[in-house]
Protein backbone atom coordinates (compact mmCIF):
# COMPACT_ATOMS: atom_id res chain seq x y z
CA UNK A 1 0.00 0.00 0.00
CA UNK A 2 1.22 3.28 -0.90
CA UNK A 3 1.49 6.02 2.49
CA UNK A 4 -1.35 8.67 1.51
CA UNK A 5 0.40 11.01 3.39
CA UNK A 6 4.12 10.82 2.23
CA UNK A 7 3.38 8.73 -0.64
CA UNK A 8 5.65 5.92 -0.91
CA UNK A 9 5.30 2.51 -0.68
CA UNK A 10 4.66 0.26 2.63
CA UNK A 11 5.01 -3.51 2.89
CA UNK A 12 1.43 -3.49 4.43
CA UNK A 13 -1.35 -4.41 2.27
CA UNK A 14 -4.56 -4.15 4.01
CA UNK A 15 -4.12 -1.95 7.48
CA UNK A 16 -5.89 -2.26 10.46
CA UNK A 17 -6.54 0.08 13.13
CA UNK A 18 -2.95 1.26 14.64
CA UNK A 19 -0.95 0.28 11.25
CA UNK A 20 1.63 3.28 10.82
CA UNK A 21 3.49 4.33 7.83
CA UNK A 22 7.16 3.01 8.89
CA UNK A 23 8.73 6.13 6.76
CA UNK A 24 6.48 9.30 8.55
CA UNK A 25 4.62 7.18 11.14
CA UNK A 26 1.28 8.38 9.32
CA UNK A 27 -1.88 6.17 10.61
CA UNK A 28 -2.56 3.91 7.72
CA UNK A 29 -6.25 2.84 8.33
CA UNK A 30 -7.73 6.39 7.76
CA UNK A 31 -10.42 7.86 5.44
CA UNK A 32 -8.15 9.87 3.70
CA UNK A 33 -6.97 6.84 2.50
CA UNK A 34 -10.14 4.64 1.84
CA UNK A 35 -11.23 4.03 -1.55
CA UNK A 36 -14.47 6.06 -0.31
CA UNK A 37 -13.27 8.79 0.37
CA UNK A 38 -14.55 12.12 -1.36
CA UNK A 39 -14.42 15.75 0.15
CA UNK A 40 -17.26 17.56 -0.36
CA UNK A 41 -19.29 14.65 -0.16
CA UNK A 42 -21.98 13.91 2.68
CA UNK A 43 -19.39 12.83 5.55
CA UNK A 44 -16.70 12.90 3.25
CA UNK A 45 -17.53 9.57 2.41
CA UNK A 46 -19.09 8.15 -0.48
CA UNK A 47 -20.07 4.94 1.64
CA UNK A 48 -23.92 5.67 2.45
CA UNK A 49 -23.59 2.74 5.14
CA UNK A 50 -20.18 4.02 7.40
CA UNK A 51 -20.39 5.73 10.64
CA UNK A 52 -19.31 9.58 10.75
CA UNK A 53 -15.63 9.79 11.62
CA UNK A 54 -14.67 13.32 12.73
CA UNK A 55 -10.72 13.04 12.39
CA UNK A 56 -10.09 11.74 8.60
CA UNK A 57 -6.34 11.44 9.22
CA UNK A 58 -6.33 9.70 12.63
CA UNK A 59 -6.97 5.94 12.34
CA UNK A 60 -10.40 4.75 13.10
CA UNK A 61 -12.55 1.04 13.04
CA UNK A 62 -14.54 1.14 9.90
CA UNK A 63 -15.34 -1.60 8.43
CA UNK A 64 -15.52 -0.31 5.32
CA UNK A 65 -12.10 0.57 4.84
CA UNK A 66 -10.28 0.12 1.57
CA UNK A 67 -7.15 1.29 0.48
CA UNK A 68 -7.90 3.77 -2.16
CA UNK A 69 -5.56 2.42 -5.27
CA UNK A 70 -5.02 6.43 -6.99
CA UNK A 71 -3.05 7.11 -4.10
CA UNK A 72 0.38 6.28 -6.51
CA UNK A 73 3.91 6.80 -5.23
CA UNK A 74 5.48 10.80 -5.58
CA UNK A 75 1.97 12.04 -4.94
CA UNK A 76 0.37 11.89 -8.59
CA UNK A 77 -2.12 9.09 -9.37
CA UNK A 78 -3.14 6.31 -11.26
CA UNK A 79 -2.23 7.91 -13.90
CA UNK A 80 1.08 9.17 -13.55
CA UNK A 81 -0.31 12.89 -13.12
CA UNK A 82 0.71 14.89 -10.35
CA UNK A 83 -1.94 16.89 -7.85
CA UNK A 84 -1.13 20.09 -9.89
CA UNK A 85 -1.37 18.25 -13.29
CA UNK A 86 -4.92 16.71 -12.56
CA UNK A 87 -6.26 19.82 -10.94
CA UNK A 88 -5.15 22.08 -14.08
CA UNK A 89 -6.63 19.38 -16.13
CA UNK A 90 -9.79 19.46 -14.06
CA UNK A 91 -10.50 23.04 -14.62
CA UNK A 92 -9.72 22.92 -18.06
CA UNK A 93 -12.64 20.26 -18.34
CA UNK A 94 -15.10 22.69 -16.46
CA UNK A 95 -14.14 25.70 -18.42
CA UNK A 96 -13.43 24.29 -21.91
Amino acid sequence: MICWKCHKETNIVKPVRGDECPLCHADLHVCKACEFYESGAHNDCRETSAEFVSDKERGNFCDYFRPNPKIAAGGGDVSGKSKADAARDAFNALFN
